[in-house]
């Protein structure tokens, strides 16, 4: 299974979501099967997005898009780190 990590800084957080959400066809087409969204616990603006995608190329392609880096841009996102991995094991203790 391929995921991506991204954390950012968002201005706004209910900003944010309301884009976010918004997306979501536009995500579910480009090849993400499910997400998480988590924040700091210290800080409400810094949110980890967790995606599970079809494949790594896809989610590279969609988030390296000139159309994803607009989206960010109008929902406040600062400075996103994507880290793209494979899954090696999973378990459920």
């Amino acid at each position: 299974m391929q995921h991506v990590l991204i954390i950012h800084e968002v201005q706004d957080y209910t900003a944010w979501k309301k884009v976010f959400d918004a997306a979501a066809s536009i995500r579910k087409d480009a090849g993400e099967l499910s997400y998480q969204v988590l924040r700091y616990d210290t800080d409400a603006n810094r949110i980890v997005h967790f995606s599970r995608w079809t494949s790594l190329a896809d989610a590279r392609a969609f988030f390296e898009s000139p159309r994803l880096a607009q989206i960010r841009k109008e929902a406040g996102v600062k400075a996103p780190e994507f880290i793209y991995l494979e899954q090696l094991e999973a378990g459920v203790l």
